[in-house]
């Protein structure tokens, strides 16, 4: 595709994701005013651009219930209650314990709801223009071949959603003939293939990253990395969905990528490259969804990672402005600590522990604003001063109390406990929390209200580190520990200082051991509240039968998957429970 259209492309992709109307992001049934409808809207060649990304927009907005079904099933994130905050009817308790049940609606009805309302937008998008002629509006047949590839994609990336999620879902691939669609569920097996051949089909008809630093170009709209990517998601999670090793497969389409195949990427100089402001060209980020301040910015909404920080973070931040509304305390880090100072022995659970396995990472360090569209740090603890407008010292407190935030790698009920102190209680619980419990984090920068890119930062959906350390857990499980531990290492090796690299990285490059729990170890540091972590617990057999904090190993294994919410049933009567639910 040239690259004026590559632009162009870009652009449109912006306009239509950077829309602030959600209602019109759940709302499917169209209403058609004089004769604007299908037969006359298609009329130049930004009505078709417009009509093809549109669903994109509502794939961004979608992200929100993913990530909680996703992160506080799991053993990373916690939200705990804090001062009679957060207990919201015992629902965070539920995803928690893996104690959901078909009356609980929240987010995976949401999940279910989100991905087959996009994947109709998807399907009518996908008819629409198989019915139009690529000349009439001045593409080439390339060009028009890579936007009717985008919604197949796109539809793909949700089908996918679902498999994990739900693994027995409906087949619905069209808007226009709904014979071709089935009420009740099929076969995993059918989804998988419906996405494995959307994927392969496309693959070829979409446009290619020719060039390092042109990632601008590109942002927002399925390449051939992307489609690739998907695949690569799709094989190393196949024992999973379908009962089949496709490790070999996953192996394979990750070296594809790796080499270049599917076009130019690079692994980041630092680990927030990829989230940072102008990740638009960050050449790391394999795909991601334009955001904007003032348009659409969903990974800044409390669901994602604006609610990743205490309440009263603006104080310590400076973005009293709020854009994205005030900040709360949804997202901690689960302790690596009891309420009384002893250390925890879960080997699950417990990410800032691991974060400190290796000495100085970068990751570590307390985020601060450093100034001109720059930060440092992922984590928030201990006390978070700032300089009131008289200039004094303060500390950031708790919203209701009045007690200054002592921020600790453990949940109990600290108060104004000095930092040196622990309570006599020796365990605690989600009911036991207050706002010094657990760490916040950034993975997105808060930068300051003075400063010219606060909340520029695209979502990152897929970047080159996921496919690197997909093809290592191949290469581990395969038995090549050493082609494992040298993959890795090329993530890793930005993540610490020069010095401590010998004993940080992977034998053969360093002195570090690596099997299969190190391996998964590294996945939660180096994806660490990237919506993911639930499916590397179930992959890793660890989902259902560990134990992390404040987590006892479930009954059977039945919560690997979601059960289908009773409004949804009581919608489609042919649809079937999913085993161990009650209908």
């Amino acid at each position: 595709m040239k690259a004026e259209m590559k632009s162009y492309i870009y652009k449109m992709v912006v306009a239509v994701c950077c829309t602030a109307i959600l209602s019109s992001c759940t709302d499917l049934d169209e209403k058609l005013y004089d004769q604007v409808g299908v037969q006359n809207y298609y009329n130049t060649k930004n009505d078709v651009i417009r009509a093809t990304f549109r669903p994109f927009e509502h794939a961004f907005w979608s992200i929100q219930s993913r990530h909680v079904l996703n992160e506080l099933t799991a053993d990373q994130l916690i939200t705990p209650t804090r001062d009679g905050w957060w207990d919201d009817g015992g629902k965070w308790r539920r995803l928690h314990y893996h104690d959901w049940n078909v009356e609980d609606g929240g987010d995976a009805q949401t999940e279910w709801n989100g991905c087959f309302q996009g994947i109709m937008q998807c399907n009518y998008v996908i008819e629409d223009l198989n019915a139009l002629t690529p000349s009439r509006f001045g593409f080439s047949e390339a060009e028009f071949n890579n936007l009717k590839a985008q919604c197949r994609v796109l539809r793909a990336w949700f089908y996918l959603r679902l498999l994990d999620g739900f693994r027995n879902v409906p087949l619905a691939v069209s808007y226009n003939d709904v014979s071709k669609n089935t009420e009740t569920q099929v076969e995993p097996k059918v989804i998988f293939q419906l996405i494995e051949n959307d994927l392969k089909e496309c693959l070829p008809l979409l446009t290619e990253k020719t060039e390092l630093g042109s990632g601008a170009n590109l942002q927002g709209q399925w390449t051939k990395a992307g489609a690739a990517a998907l695949l690569v998601r799709l094989y190393l999670n196949a024992k999973v969905y379908i009962d089949e090793d496709r490790y070999a497969d996953c192996a394979q389409v990750a070296q594809d990528i790796l080499d270049g195949k599917y076009g130019k990427y690079e692994v980041a100089d630092r680990w927030d490259a990829a989230f940072d402001w102008n990740n638009d060209v960050c050449d790391e980020v394999i795909f991601g969804f334009p955001a904007a301040p003032g348009y659409s910015y969903w990974q800044y909404q409390g669901d994602t990672y604006w609610w990743t920080v205490p309440a009263r973070a603006r104080y310590y931040l400076n973005d009293s402005k709020c854009k994205a509304g005030d900040h709360n305390t949804k997202y901690a880090a689960s302790p690596s600590y009891a309420p009384n100072g002893t250390k925890l022995s879960y080997e699950l659970g417990m990410p800032v522990e691991h974060f400190r396995k290796y000495a100085g990472d970068e990751r570590m360090k307390l985020y601060r604003n450093l100034g001109n569209s720059q930060r440092e740090g992922m984590f928030l603890y201990g006390y978070l001063e700032y300089k009131d407008d008289n200039g004094a010292t303060k500390r950031v407190q708790a919203p209701e109390s009045p007690y200054d935030l002592y921020i600790r790698d453990a949940v109990g009920k600290f108060q104004d406990l000095a930092p040196n102190k622990w309570l006599v209680t020796t365990s605690s619980t989600l009911r036991d929390g207050d706002h010094n419990s657990g760490w916040h984090f950034a993975k997105y920068p808060f930068y300051t209200d003075n400063d010219a890119h606060q909340m520029e930062s695209d979502y990152t959906e897929i970047r080159l580190p996921e496919i690197i350390y997909s093809l290592a857990e191949c290469k581990l499980r395969a038995g090549d520990k050493t082609a494992a531990g040298k993959l890795l290492n090329k993530v890793r090796r930005r993540n610490y200082p020069a010095a401590n690299l010998p004993t940080v990285l992977y034998q053969p490059d360093g002195a570090a051991t690596l099997d299969m729990k190190e391996m998964l170890d590294e996945w939660g540091r180096e994806f660490f509240a990237e919506s993911r972590r639930r499916i590397d617990l179930i992959r890793f057999g660890k989902f259902t039968s560990g134990s992390w904090w404040d987590k006892t190993p479930d009954d059977d294994d039945h919560t690997k998957i979601f059960p289908i919410m009773r409004p949804i049933l009581n919608a489609n009567p042919a649809l079937v429970q999913n085993p161990g639910y009650n209908k």
